[in-house]
């Protein structure tokens, strides 16, 4: 008989697990294959803007393929000079590669962003989880309550707010505080403040999710038998929320490097992130295929990493339930 149950359940335990890839295969691999393919055109005047991959002969009428790799060598130009010069080996000048520069940025970006947000959220989600279960969905919902309002919205009230004639200057100069405007828009410290207003609920929430799980007579045992507040947070509370400050770095880190609007809106032209550069390629150049071959790169440099440590963290499961 249970045999029975368990042949009726598969069909349904295939579609459950069939539909994550199947939205993986529509929403990410269709198009970065168009996107792959676009890369390795050339840019031309007809629409779409770009050469195709097959080229028909008049007189054969034979299909050839023709890839062009330019667009990848004009990203990765001049790359041990612009790297040597991003590490602070050789002094900057007008022979770095902008792009590489740009993916520099926006990886450091996101990284302080990402390293901020940790920081910050990591206590607030230990109290909210700690917190009287009278409280806690409100809490939460004080966490969530920037999400009802518009995000272009929320960025043009920190626009209003960090402007040299914004409210916080207005207020520090009319109590005596300050005597000219301080400088904190347009520049690296109006994106990264807003870069860290903007997803930091994205690294609360996960961390909040595998914080309320924590058995509290874990810490009680670590307390009874003379370990101090440290000392349980290292060995005990951290090791136990490892998952959410994963799953919370990513959706930090992995949205945080591909930012359009905050840095354009608040970053200035100092602070160029792959987001704009991409824009800017597609829209002002219509350089479609080196836009595109952009954002192909962009995706290894995500998904790469992201996939090797997934590979670990599975290793490190089947070694520990071998050796369970």
């Amino acid at each position: 008989m249970s045999v029975n149950i368990k042949r009726r359940l598969r069909p349904g335990r295939k579609l459950v697990i069939g539909i994550p890839y199947v939205w993986l295969l529509l929403l990410f691999l269709i198009p970065f294959f168009i996107v792959l393919k676009i890369s390795f055109a050339e840019q031309d005047i007809k629409i779409p803007p770009y050469t195709d991959l097959f080229v028909t002969d008049p007189e054969t009428g034979k299909q050839t393929l023709h890839i062009v790799m330019q667009n990848y060598k004009e990203i990765f130009q001049n790359f041990g000079g612009t790297l040597s010069q991003m590490l602070g080996l050789s002094p900057a000048d007008g022979d770095s590669n902008m792009y590489l520069r740009t993916y520099w940025s926006s990886l450091k970006t996101a990284f302080v962003t990402t390293l901020i947000c940790l920081l910050l959220g990591y206590p607030m989600a230990y109290a909210i989880s700690r917190a009287k279960p009278a409280y806690r969905n409100g809490l939460l919902l004080a966490i969530m309550l920037p999400f009802w309002t518009s995000f272009l919205l929320r960025v043009y009230a920190w626009m209003g707010l960090l402007t040299s004639n914004g409210i916080i200057n207005h207020l520090l100069i009319k109590y005596g505080i300050i005597d000219e405007p301080l400088n904190m828009f347009y520049n690296a410290f109006s994106l990264q403040l807003v870069m860290v207003y903007a997803y930091l609920p994205f690294m609360i929430l996960p961390l909040y999710t595998q914080l309320i799980k924590l058995d509290g007579r874990l810490l009680e045992a670590a307390s009874d038998l003379g370990a101090g507040p440290i000392k349980t947070f290292f060995s005990i509370t951290l090791p136990l929320s490892k998952t959410g400050i994963v799953a919370g770095s990513m959706l930090v880190f992995v949205p945080a490097v591909g930012e359009f609007v905050i840095p354009d809106l608040v970053g200035g032209s100092d602070n160029l992130m792959i987001g704009k550069v991409l824009w800017m390629t597609f829209f002002e150049q219509n350089n479609w295929p080196l836009a595109s071959a952009l954002a192909v790169v962009m995706v290894l440099l995500l998904v790469v990493p992201i996939t090797f440590y997934h590979r670990y963290e599975n290793r490190q499961l089947e070694e520990g339930g071998k050796n369970g």
